[in-house]
């Protein structure tokens, strides 16, 4: 174990008092600091009441406080851009605060520092003081408003700098071409509203505006702020008249209009070519083409109303518009459509052509297939099977025409009343001529009877057969309809998605 040090209580005592004698000295030093600090201050400000009065006894702040007049004043200018506000579109104005900062020399506010007590810097009102009068000319407020008066640091050297914060609406040419994917650049030009430049130089601080204390924005990026001089010469006066332009360079985050505006557009004409896919008796193709265009039509006011009235229409509003004429031309298709699989008997056959184009070829390059076929079931099957059908039938056919001609053939060689023709007498003598009158009337009924019937038979027969080509013939109509149908579902299809690229490819 470590040796604790055992302390009596006299040296408790002493050890008491000395931390007691060390916190006094602690406390008397600090006192004398602070009264030290609380008199140097006072003096200061004393110095500094002194200095304010002697320096505005005899100023006016009415004067441009150069010695010389014949010289021109130095005004050195910096912006900082605290935040975008807002970006109106459609009335182009953009809405910014700003940190505008001022910096000339005063030849009438100097003096010596060591007359007051080394004091070198002073902050007072700036209403007191002379300002140039800088001002925004691309200006866009109704109301006037400028820099709030703030105070001036003003320098024993002369030196006056002002900082003041402002909320600026400037204009703003908006370009929206590329909506949602635009960039945009804003000009924000100050200048003296009054002084030429024989009067007063305006030069910049550094070379663009100050980003260093941004605030971002939700839905604008800054891609720079880079300033220039110009010097104008205006047609109302012959002295040139300088300022400083900042480009504030934008560019609009698409995010948001990608999924709220992009992205259902591009699934709604997807949509579309799906009513080729719908069955012709459903009743419903008609009424999936206007339900989406009147859908792209709302869409495309809410475009409209966020958009400044142009000749520039906007990347988004071009692929609406495209899209409202697909579908318009894809309704206007599907009544024709719908009109040829509707023909019914009073139309005319299939031309040669087209079943060679699109019943031939076309239906199976786009897999149609009639009732009960499928793509397991070969064409070459299907045929083979139709020539067998076709083959039995007419060996029915020579059957039954074999045999009665071996009928009519008997008949001929024996007579129906017992006439052997050998001899060329009757087999019977009178009676049997009474039973071969009888037999003959007999024989006559039957055959009227079946001549009747067959007639009617080959009635019915004729009727299935019509009815049975009324059938096909509307049943390759509406085949021919059904290839059309595929053919242009697959057009739109390969049409909606080259648009889709193209409006993503066209985005800067």
């Amino acid at each position: 174990m470590a040796n604790i040090p055992f302390y009596k209580k006299d040296d408790w005592a002493d050890l008491s008092n000395y931390r007691l004698v060390s916190l006094m000295s602690i406390t008397v030093i600090n006192s004398f600091s602070c009264y030290i600090f609380t008199v140097t201050e006072s003096a200061q400000g004393k110095y500094a009441q002194m200095l304010f009065q002697d320096l505005l006894e005899n100023y006016s702040n009415a004067i441009r406080p150069v010695e010389d007049t014949d010289k021109a004043l130095n005004v050195t200018l910096q912006v900082t851009l605290s935040q975008i506000k807002d970006m109106d579109e459609r009335n182009q104005i953009l809405t910014a605060y700003l940190w505008i900062r001022q910096t000339w020399y005063d030849a009438y506010l100097k003096w010596d520092k060591e007359q007051y007590d080394g004091l070198d810097a002073i902050r007072i009102p700036s209403n007191l003081v002379w300002r140039p009068d800088i001002v925004l000319y691309n200006k866009a407020d109704d109301e006037f408003s400028g820099p709030v008066d703030t105070n001036v640091v003003l320098r024993y050297d002369g030196q006056i700098t002002w900082d003041s914060p402002a909320i600026t609406k400037s204009s703003c040419v908006v370009d929206v071409a590329y909506f949602p994917f635009d960039y945009q650049q804003c000009n924000l030009t100050f200048g003296s509203w009054t002084y030429n430049g024989n009067q007063i130089d305006i030069t910049m601080e550094m070379d663009s505006g100050d980003l260093s204390d941004f605030v971002e924005n939700v839905e604008w990026e800054v891609h720079g702020m880079p300033a220039a001089k110009n010097v104008i010469m205006y047609g109302c006066c012959s002295d040139p008249y300088p300022d400083i332009t900042y480009t504030l360079l934008l560019k609009r985050r698409s995010s948001f209009y990608i999924f709220n505006l992009l992205i259902p557009c591009v699934m709604i004409s997807f949509l579309a070519p799906l009513g080729f896919y719908l069955p012709a008796d459903s009743g419903e193709k008609v009424s999936l083409g206007v339900t989406v265009l009147l859908a792209l039509t709302v869409f495309q006011l809410m475009v409209a109303e966020s958009m400044p009235p142009s000749e520039s229409v906007p990347l988004i509003g071009k692929y609406y518009i495209a899209t409202m004429t697909m579908i318009t031309a894809s309704t206007a298709l599907t009544i024709f459509i719908m009109n040829i699989h509707h023909c019914g008997a009073e139309a005319k056959p299939v031309p040669n052509w087209a079943k060679l184009v699109i019943l031939d070829y076309m239906s199976k390059i786009f897999f149609v297939y009639e009732v009960g076929e499928n793509c397991t079931t070969p064409q070459k099957a299907k045929t083979k099977d139709i020539k067998f059908h076709t083959e039995e039938n007419g060996h029915r056919k020579s059957r039954k025409k074999q045999e009665l001609k071996m009928q009519v053939e008997g008949s001929k060689k024996y007579d129906i009343c017992g006439v052997d023709e050998s001899s060329g007498h009757l087999n019977g003598g009178v009676k049997e001529t009474v039973d071969c009158a009888e037999k003959m009337n007999l024989y006559m009924c039957s055959c009227a009877h079946h001549d009747e019937i067959a007639k009617n038979i080959e009635y019915i027969a004729n009727c299935f057969r019509e009815q049975r080509a009324t059938c096909a013939k509307g049943a390759e109509w509406k085949k021919v309809a059904k290839v059309m149908d595929r053919f242009f579902m697959w057009i739109f299809f390969i049409m909606v998605f080259l648009m889709s690229i193209l409006i993503i490819g066209k985005a800067p």
